[in-house]
């Protein structure tokens, strides 16, 4: 089967300036991912914060150009920014914001907002729009009566709804969601994240589902890619991520999500903060807050190669524990 959206080799490189006089440096934010997938398949990526897992989410939306490196949607390449090809294509692909009050125009009723796609890519005539709004709202979960509310009379779940019916209104076969619940309680976290993998699979939608929030990702993702500045360090199913991660930065990540019953003196507890994007690591990004490094972590970029069940990790320690032994 033809993967949905195939990214390979992506690059984005940011200039930031230290201070008002300081020279532009280069920050990679993308540095080198490749990934793929598949018709009705959900894709988690985690990683801190600052790890680049917006700007790829980004990126394969043709919304941040890749500098280097290749997007195919449904085989073919992705159009410029803001070509007509493209502006076309954004009705298959839909972005789900973090913040759904900035997300939402708030003098805007939240009926004509679910309805905008269906005007911009001009899928329905006005008339017949109605009809569609009410479905959607349905769908997500919202009353008919709440049609005519602004933003600020709903509540975050209701809001974050809204966005994602909007997002559903065009039908598209990929949704990108970056962060969608990180805003909302506990307990209507699970109420969307419910609705959403519902929807998924009465609508066969892909996702791309951004979130620092293992205990989510666990929950709707078939897949789980781990980034670790700008690069994946690990991917697998889901299954295999959480039973049994591989790399360093993947168990610390892990063993950090709360389980009832289970002890915190085995937590993996990483030292440091993340690197400056800005001055990268040699070596291995990740070793000087990893227990394991070894000489070879200081000086050589790990690959991201095969590590059994199904998995890729790119980690010098990982390939050491999986590579055959010698007759």
């Amino acid at each position: 089967m033809t993967p949905l959206i195939e990214a390979n080799n992506l690059v984005r490189v940011y200039q930031m300036r230290r201070g008002l006089f300081g020279r532009p440096s280069p920050v990679r934010a993308v540095d080198g991912v490749s990934l793929s997938v598949m018709p009705g398949e959900t894709l988690g990526i985690v990683g801190e914060s600052g790890s680049g897992k917006s700007t790829l989410g980004r990126m394969l939306l043709g919304i941040d150009a890749a500098q280097e490196g290749t997007v195919r949607f449904q085989g073919q390449p992705m159009p410029a920014l803001h070509s007509p090809e493209w502006r076309a294509l954004r009705a298959k692909m839909q972005l789900v914001f973090q913040d759904p009050l900035a997300a939402l125009d708030r003098r805007v009723t939240i009926a004509r907002q679910i309805a905008e796609p269906l005007e911009i890519h001009r899928l329905m005539p006005r008339q017949h729009q109605g009809d569609r709004v009410a479905e959607l709202m349905r769908a997500v979960g919202l009353r008919p009566d709440q049609a005519g509310r602004y933003p600020h009379e709903l509540s975050g779940g209701q809001r974050q709804r809204a966005v994602i019916a909007r997002a559903l209104a065009s039908r598209p076969k990929l949704l990108v969601c970056d962060e969608p619940v990180s805003a909302l309680d506990v307990s209507i976290q699970a109420q969307v994240v419910n609705m959403m993998r519902d929807l998924q699979e009465k609508n066969g939608i892909a996702m791309v589902f951004i979130s620092h929030d293992l205990k989510v990702v666990r929950n709707i993702a078939d897949r789980v890619a781990v980034m670790y500045l700008g690069r994946i360090v690990e991917e697998a199913s889901s299954d295999v991520i959480f039973r049994a991660p591989q790399h360093p930065y993947t168990k610390a990540l892990v063993s950090s999500v709360p389980v009832p019953g289970k002890p915190l003196e085995g937590r993996v507890i990483l030292q440091g903060e993340p690197p400056n994007p800005a001055s990268r690591p040699s070596g291995c990004a990740f070793h000087p807050r990893c227990p394991l490094a070894r000489d070879i972590c200081r000086s050589v970029v790990p690959d991201l190669l095969e590590a059994g069940e199904g998995r890729t990790a790119a980690c010098h320690v990982v390939a050491g524990e999986t590579a055959p032994v010698a007759a």
